[in-house]
């Protein structure tokens, strides 16, 4: 074994009911159900509240508004040689060009009131200063102070900058639109059962808590709860990101939106409304919508800086040009400035970045909780898996049979599933489903459970009993060569052993059977480890409250290298002492956890992702959330932490650059080499740098979150 392992002293021996040492002392799984609450505005916060309709009909009637305007304007006649007069031809600028300006422009005023009020200028303080500035310059023009023509130049900047704004809203409500997709996976209602075993049709809204509801083939399951009766393979896509449906029987937990695909299930119902997955998901994609992280701060500090040197260019402008002795420059050169600056490309570089990588991770089963854990991760050095439930199953399973002479494997474990058929222990209930797995049906009566030793029950008219250690010595049974040995190599694996005896009719034990039980490792798991390593991830950490042996076997079978580490016999609360001290040795650590016990560390990590969420959604400590208990999800937050920074850094500079070069050109630098740019035509230019950012973000669907099936 070439990886470094490492024990924490003092942890507790427990044993379980067979007499067996607790395979997993010092680790009590489960998860952490507590709903995480804090929807909000997703997007653009500058925009938070406005809808994409509005803005849709603001620019189609602002259009229609605004083409007699530019139709009947001289400068435009002059530069398409036409003519046209009829009577009161000149109101229609001034009178269509302030409905303009009060109907369409109304949306940047608020905007621009509220950003004063809060002491945030912006992105609508430049719009609203730069049409008011226009409108101003217009009426100035109509009762002959200025010898300008601008109210189609008002018209058309208003215009251009609503459907800017209308495309910039659509785009990211399209985005949020994933909280509207989750709404709708659930049915209108639901067939109760009621005692008599009749169904009564129900609004899902009156299922309670306890009530038992009928799913019949092709239906959704209405609300959290777990399966009593049948089977059926669920569709679990629109919570887990896993095409494929997936296999659920009775006992299993099934999530309120799944669809049951092959055949009817019962299911009893666990949670309702709020606190169903679902809600938990939406709730999560909507306080990561809303939250704000870093690059989002860096966004909003170059608005407001922006605003700031607009408004100083602006005003230089206007007093250089008039100091030249030309007025209707000085004007038409100081709303261009303002035009040009408007921030449309630099208030959505960030925010439809982060409302895509929300939706798209969404609906590959990853669900970001805090955009700033995102961001982290693509600078995350060390990732730290704990061991039961993320890189194994969490559950054991029958690794192993043997039968002594004279019987078959088949045989010994019939009897052992029968024997354990009423038992409720993890053990008892992986030999169960072994048994059943392979078609065994073995009945058992006068079932007995020997307290910290075992079970006991009569089978075909023989008494069998079934145990660990604590057993085998309290019968004084002798374990046969052939089944030592093979307990002997389960052992050293660390796999609990459990022994079948046969009692005569005088109590004489004679041990028949073997059977070797095992946290069996996720298939996923070792390629989620070549994954990671493929990531540039260089160091691979497991952590474990199980025996040391035990931690040995798993990370050998998942290929760990000596640059790898793992730690074992840690108790829970020493997992976040862990977590600090790998940050301590200079590394950004990722934790991978399952629940409540792995909380501290989750809190701890520089990044902390909660998996196997499928029905325990809201972990309060982790930042991102893998609903699909996929370990390999966890490369696919790296990518997409790599290319939405990737995206952030390209719209940033191309915000900044654009205007690093415009305004000087609309404040009419090389006006003397006859170079210059009309309001209008700048408002073209802002518009067209919005469509690259939206454009650019869009590319972010490329990247492959989920994991190939």
């Amino acid at each position: 074994m070439t990886t470094r392992t490492h024990a924490t002293a003092g942890i507790a021996s427990t044993h379980d009911h067979h007499g067996h040492p607790a395979a997993h002392a010092g680790h009590g799984g489960g998860h952490d159900a507590s709903a995480h609450g804090g929807a909000g505005h997703g997007g653009h916060d500058k925009h938070a509240g406005h809808d994409p309709d509005a803005f849709r009909r603001k620019f189609w009637l602002s259009l229609v508004l605004t083409v007699p305007i530019v139709a009947t304007s001289h400068m435009i006649m002059d530069w398409f040689g036409y003519t046209l007069d009829f009577p009161g031809m000149a109101w229609v600028g001034p009178v269509l060009g302030t409905a303009v300006f009060l109907y369409g422009g109304w949306p940047f005023l608020a905007g621009a009131v509220a950003e004063v009020r809060d002491q945030a200028p912006g992105m609508m303080l430049l719009i609203a200063m730069a049409i008011t500035v226009a409108y101003v310059a217009s009426l100035a023009t109509s009762v002959g102070v200025f010898g300008l023509d601008f109210w189609w130049e008002l018209a058309a900047l208003v215009t251009i900058m609503l459907l800017g704004h209308w495309q910039e809203m659509k785009a990211i409500g399209q985005a949020q639109g994933a909280l509207a997709a989750l709404a709708a996976l659930l049915p209108d209602d639901a067939e109760r059962l009621a005692a008599n075993g009749d169904t009564e049709r129900v609004p899902v809204a009156a299922l309670a808590v306890g009530d038992l509801v009928l799913v019949r083939s092709g239906a959704r399951v209405p609300a959290d709860g777990r399966i009593v009766e049948g089977t059926a393979a669920l569709d679990e896509s629109m919570i887990t990101g896993e095409s494929r449906p997936v296999s659920r029987g009775a006992g299993n937990r099934v999530v309120a939106g799944t669809v049951a695909t092959d055949s009817a299930i019962r299911v009893r119902v666990e949670a309702v409304g709020e606190d169903t997955a679902l809600a938990g998901i939406g709730r999560l994609v909507a306080q990561a919508q809303a939250a704000s992280g870093r690059a989002q701060v860096l966004a909003d500090r170059f608005a407001a800086l922006l605003f700031y040197i607009a408004t100083a260019a602006a005003v230089l402008t206007f007093v250089v040009w008039w100091l030249l002795g030309d007025l209707d420059q000085a004007v038409v050169r100081t709303v261009t400035v303002l035009v040009i600056a408007c921030p449309h490309a630099l208030g959505l570089a960030i925010p439809l970045v982060i409302a895509l990588s929300t939706a798209l991770s969404a609906r590959a089963g990853i669900l970001v909780k805090d955009r700033l854990a995102l961001e982290r991760m693509r600078t995350v050095e060390a990732v730290l898996f704990d061991k039961t439930g993320t890189l194994t199953k969490g559950a054991h399973t029958v690794t192993g049979i043997a039968a002594t002479t004279g019987f078959t494997e088949a045989r010994v474990l019939d009897v052992a599933g029968a024997v354990e058929a009423d038992s409720e222990h993890p053990l008892a209930r992986a030999l169960t489903t072994a048994a059943h797995e392979r078609g065994l049906r073995g009945r058992a009566t006068g079932f007995r459970s020997l307290t910290g030793r075992g079970v006991q029950a009569v089978v075909d008219g023989r008494t069998y009993a079934v145990g660990g250690p604590a057993l085998l010595r309290e019968l004084g049974a002798t374990v046969p060569a052939d089944l030592e040995a093979a307990a002997g190599q389960w052992s050293r694996r660390g796999a609990a052993v459990l022994h079948l005896l046969r009692l005569d009719d005088a109590g004489t034990p004679a041990v028949i059977g073997a059977f070797g039980l095992e946290d069996e490792v996720r298939p996923e798991a070792r390629e989620a480890i070549a994954q990671l390593r493929q990531a540039g991830i260089g160091k691979i950490v497991m952590i474990t409250g199980d025996a040391r042996p035990v931690a040995e076997a798993v990370a050998a079978d998942l290929g760990f290298t000596a640059e790898d580490e793992v730690f074992a016999e840690v108790l829970p609360a020493d997992k976040d002492r862990t977590v600090a001290g790998l940050q301590e040795r200079g590394l950004r650590v990722a934790m991978v956890g399952d629940g409540v016990n792995d909380a501290p560390a989750l809190a701890r990590a520089d990044v902390g992702l909660a998996i196997g969420a499928g029905t325990d959604v809201a972990i309060e400590s982790a930042g991102v959330v893998l609903a699909s208990s996929d370990p390999r999800a966890v490369t696919g937050v790296i990518r997409l932490s790599q290319a939405s920074y990737r995206k952030m850094i390209q719209n940033l500079a191309w915000a900044a650059g654009y205007n690093v070069v415009a305004i000087p050109l609309a404040a009419g630098v090389l006006a003397w080499a006859g170079i210059t740019l009309s309001p209008a035509v700048g408002a073209v230019l802002m518009s067209a740098s919005t469509i690259v950012v939206a454009l650019n973000a869009q590319l972010l669907r490329r990247v492959r979150l989920a994991p190939r099936p």
